[in-house]
């Protein structure tokens, strides 16, 4: 495996160094690799088979995003066309596009993140000229981020000879998602109303919604899942080759964590979110109590004077204001309402919605991810 972010980092199985009063890791893990990082030093605190290079699923929706979103202002409309949809694997996730119907960018960004729609996808990819140029485009990407481990055959994720990224790669493209606003935006709303269909009727057009919730289990919850205290996205992941995968990122008290867990060999229901949040409470009260293991590399271009991240952000192509409708998940149990994202930035201005800012780690700053105090 790839030593990228530490030589500990290549080896084979669990790696992780237990200092004085650290709990020790879960025992009922069954993934086949995962990892836990602090998402603002970078450091690695533990870590098994991290480089791993395994099908990501949707997942891999992360670096497409981190890749396309900065390219289009979210007020861009696109009137969808055949060859927009062309090519989407059999039993393809969708959020319900239509041929002939038009959807704002972040009418299409919340059907990729909240559905996982491959059909938004293509549709993206379309505007930017085409599937083929996009693989291109996330594959430099990739390699700007040094995420190594990861090939890119299709920019939805979906099951490709040859298409894999590991633990690591994934939380680069995640940690670096998060630079981005409206990828923050996307990533931790809960639920929204989703464009339908335009009908005629006597005369009169008309154009109705219906409502879309995100299945990432740990924002949104399930029948056997509650969400998790904290939790503001990013990204799951389920196919026949990969199995299910997940990256999430999540504060307490004032530490930002992010967790990439990637086919449990434990097939029960949602086990990849419970298998994720026991990483959660671990790498919670283990933090400041374990020598890292390794760390998050920075962008190739992150010590030119560039912006951290390599990319810039969508906010730079004109995306407004706008909040959409995202919630952050509620808490059940008392403490911490979790952490949502700063959805009114304007003019360089931070508009705090809440109870203050986040840590801002020199190394790599998360920009205005701050505290909100919302409900679905």
């Amino acid at each position: 495996m790839s030593t990228v972010g530490g030589e500990l980092l290549g080896r084979p199985g669990t790696q992780v160094n237990l200092g004085g009063g650290a709990p020790v890791l879960p025992k009922d893990l069954t993934a086949r690799s995962w990892i836990v990082a602090d998402a603002e030093s970078g450091d690695i605190l533990a870590a098994h088979n991290a480089h791993w290079r395994l099908p990501p699923a949707s997942t891999l929706k992360m670096l497409f995003a981190d890749t396309v979103l900065p390219k289009f202002p979210r007020s861009e409309t696109h009137k969808v066309l055949p060859s927009d949809l062309a090519g989407m694997g059999a039993g393809s996730s969708l959020v319900g596009i239509k041929e002939g119907e038009s959807y704002t960018v972040h009418d299409l960004w919340l059907g990729v993140f909240l559905r996982s729609g491959n059909d938004a996808v293509h549709v993206l990819s379309a505007m930017n000229h085409g599937v083929g140029q996009t693989v291109r485009d996330m594959q430099a990407h990739a390699e700007e981020l040094q995420a190594l481990d990861t090939h890119v055959v299709s920019p939805d994720g979906y099951d490709e000879p040859g298409q894999v990224s590991s633990a690591y790669d994934l939380t680069l493209f995640a940690r670096s998602g998060l630079q981005k606003k409206d990828f923050r935006e996307y990533c931790s709303t809960v639920r929204t109303s989703f464009p339908g269909e335009t009908t005629k009727k006597k005369g009169k057009t008309t154009r109705g919604s219906f409502e879309i919730q995100n299945t990432n289990r740990l924002l949104a919850g399930d029948f056997d899942v509650t969400p998790y205290r904290g939790i503001a996205g990013v990204k799951n992941g389920n196919t026949t080759n990969a199995g299910a995968t997940f990256t999430g990122v999540a504060e307490r008290n004032g530490r930002v964590l992010l967790v990439t867990v990637m086919n449990p060999e434990k097939k029960e229901h949602n086990e990849v979110y419970r298998e994720t949040a026991r990483l959660f409470d671990w790498g919670f009260g283990a933090a400041g109590k374990v020598r890292p293991v390794g760390e998050l590399v920075a962008p190739k271009g992150a010590g030119t004077g560039g912006q951290a991240g390599g990319t810039g952000t969508s906010e730079g192509k004109g995306t407004g204001g706008g909040t959409g409708k995202a919630v952050a998940a509620p808490v059940k149990g008392g403490g911490s309402s979790g952490i949502g994202v700063a959805l009114a930035v304007s003019g360089g201005v931070l508009l705090l919605l809440a109870a203050g800012v986040f840590l801002v780690n020199r190394r790599w700053p998360l920009p205005d991810l701050v505290r909100r105090r919302t409900r679905p």
